[in-house]
């Protein structure tokens, strides 16, 4: 049995020469890219696409992003409140619009990360009331939403509601918000606003809480109207893979809403591993947390242990490695490039299962109507014939389609 068999599909595509079937042609049809987001966090692209970057500095984040761009479909990007607007009015739009575009015309797919959270927070609300800092949230969303609107269709709104309420370890101005509204009604506030400010966007809940308090947060959401679309997970695993127990037991507990999941910020460390005593991942803090061969090898099998069974899930949509290089968040060595840029175990095991294990090319004949049957793994595709090429899609209905080959492969 084909364990990835609802990953495919089937269609028609009628090649044609203007108003004439191309019958009885060679056509060589590859998938060019994935209907399932694989992807990490792109944070580094504003920085790679700065003018200010120091020529050293830009040209390794170029190097890096020759390597993401050759496996990765799908992109996050930041909009952490307290750096996005770090002084009221004062915003990262500029940099953060010319990373959209640059995404956008290199044919990769972003989500906004995130739209309300309590920490990393403006400090600059901390002085409002509840009201002030509700119309503020609202009023950022509707800015954001608008000014990307272009470029971005898919929002995680809001992040990590199970502790926001009871959230201790900085004063910021979200947490006593939801603390007074409750965390179904500022959930439902939020989600509100981003749905009316683009009514097509694929809004996402997302927590790093995976337990049955997260599911009965989704529950409730979703009893109260709330228009969510995906159910966003986490799992930075410093502390050393989850096993397949748990992954399975997340998977049971989250599939029973019936909603696309995403697997929305994933870790694996390819160094020594977080003692299991810390609680919170945050407060472990070292001068050096050095990326090891064993651990190499470690990451590259845990990594491809969760990417391999999220693809096996017909409700799972998206996979999203966080750190792509090492030395982002906590200084882990959770990238699947090493800081000098060059790839590890883990990169190249993820480049095999996208570009090759999970890749479709075939040479076929075309029939004397000029119609060939495509299967494959869905997404688009190109056909090749006579030295010409043409664009298809294999999603899930299956619909003939007419290809009409008109540009040169180079």
């Amino acid at each position: 049995m084909d364990r990835y068999a609802h990953r495919k599909g089937t269609c028609r595509i009628r090649l044609m020469d203007g108003h004439t079937p191309m019958a009885g042609r060679k056509v060589t049809v590859e998938l060019k890219k994935h209907e399932f987001r694989f992807g990490s966090n792109v944070f580094w692209v504003t920085e790679m696409l700065d003018p200010a970057t120091p020529p050293a500095r830009k040209a390794l984040l170029e190097r890096m992003w020759e390597s993401w761009s050759a496996i990765f479909n799908f992109g996050t990007m930041s909009f952490y409140h307290g750096r996005y607007e770090p002084q009221e009015g004062c915003t990262q739009e500029a940099a953060t619009l010319r990373a959209a575009r640059f995404l956008k015309e290199n044919d990769v797919e972003m989500k906004g990360h995130p739209l309300c959270w309590h920490s990393v927070s403006a400090k600059w609300l901390l002085g409002r009331d509840n009201k002030d800092v509700l119309a503020n949230q609202l009023s950022r969303i509707q800015r954001e939403i608008t000014a990307f609107k272009d470029y971005i269709h898919m929002w995680d709104v809001i992040n990590e509601v199970v502790i926001m309420p009871i959230f201790e370890k900085e004063d910021n101005a979200i947490t006593r918000l939801c603390a007074e509204m409750g965390r179904v009604n500022l959930v439902k506030a939020v989600f509100d606003q981003a749905r009316a400010m683009d009514p097509n966007a694929t809004l996402l809940l997302n927590d790093f809480n995976t337990s049955p308090k997260y599911a009965e947060l989704i529950e409730d959401c979703l009893a109260a109207g709330v228009p969510m679309d995906v159910v966003g997970i986490q799992s930075h695993q410093h502390q050393g893979f989850w096993g397949m127990d748990k992954l399975n037991e997340v998977l049971e507990r989250f599939e029973k809403f019936g909603l696309p999941m995403h697997f929305t910020e994933n870790t694996f460390v390819s160094g020594d591993l977080m003692p299991p005593h810390i609680v919170d991942l945050n407060d472990w803090q070292v001068p050096e947390w050095p990326t090891t061969p064993a651990g190499e090898e470690r990451q590259a099998r845990d990594f491809l242990n969760m990417m391999d069974t999220l693809f096996a899930h017909p409700q799972v949509e998206a996979f999203i490695e966080w750190d792509f290089c090492d030395g982002a968040w906590l200084g882990a060595p959770a990238g699947l490039v090493r800081l000098n840029g060059t790839h590890k175990p883990a990169y190249d095991a993820v480049k095999q299962r996208i570009t090759q294990d999970w890749h479709t090319k075939e040479t076929l004949m075309t029939d004397e109507d000029g119609y060939v049957t495509v299967t494959g793994f869905r997404g688009e595709y190109q056909a090749i014939v006579d030295g010409l090429a043409g664009d298809f899609v294999i999603d899930k209905e299956g619909k003939d389609q007419e290809v009409r080959p008109c540009w040169l492969v180079l």
